[in-house]
């Protein structure tokens, strides 16, 4: 599975989203091996677009396409500076419902001290599915050097602001999510997305 990820300032986030259905509509359809995208831009306007696909080989043979190459020269002229492009084909992608219903996606992404281990205490949490059922699912990447970023999508905004008391929390849940926190070195860095543009297939 491979993950990329877009991010920078635009100047006009309605043009972007209109990009981003109009890329949905024309360009995914054609895509092989396209799992998904998810894309908004926060309130500082400030883009996030994440999308996978099953595999490195099937997502550059996309990048060539020529109807791809047509979207992006016209898509980069709404940034404000150059966009931030990562790729990853060390992913953790997990589903509790359908994302494509999704009406809040919180992006976390800052450094950790052991990202194979992050991602497979993300994967051995799988009890997060029926702790958190306002969680739709969670995509995970590594895009070196410690660099990690997460997305998780909820079924509202209001939930994911639910603050937890704990008193409810499986042991096993509390003991990895201490144990991923314990990973994180410096701040974490949040993306709020309160109104997600969402096209997944899965």
């Amino acid at each position: 599975m491979l993950a990329e990820t877009i991010r920078g300032r635009v100047s006009d986030p309605m043009a972007m989203g209109a990009a981003f259905d109009s890329w949905m509509h024309e360009i995914a359809p054609g895509a092989k091996g396209w799992l998904g995208s998810t894309g908004g831009v926060t309130d500082d306007n400030e883009l996030f677009i994440l999308t996978l696909f099953e595999s490195e080989e099937e997502a550059r043979a996309n990048e060539v396409r020529p109807e791809q190459g047509r979207f992006w020269a016209e898509a980069s002229n709404i940034f404000r500076s150059e966009p931030a492009i990562q790729t990853s084909t060390k992913v953790y992608f997990d589903t509790n419902g359908d994302l494509n219903s999704t009406e809040f996606v919180q992006v976390g992404s800052g450094t950790v001290s052991d990202v194979d281990l992050m991602l497979a205490l993300i994967e051995g949490n799988s009890s997060w599915r029926t702790y958190r059922p306002d969680i739709l699912g969670i995509v995970g990447a590594d895009f070196g050097a410690g660099q990690f970023t997460y997305a998780a999508y909820f079924t509202s905004h209001d939930t994911a602001r639910e603050v937890d008391d704990g008193k409810n929390m499986p042991l096993e849940v509390k003991a990895r999510m201490d144990e991923m926190t314990s990973l994180v070195t410096g701040e974490l860095e949040y993306l709020d997305l309160k109104d997600p543009w969402l096209g997944w297939s899965k």
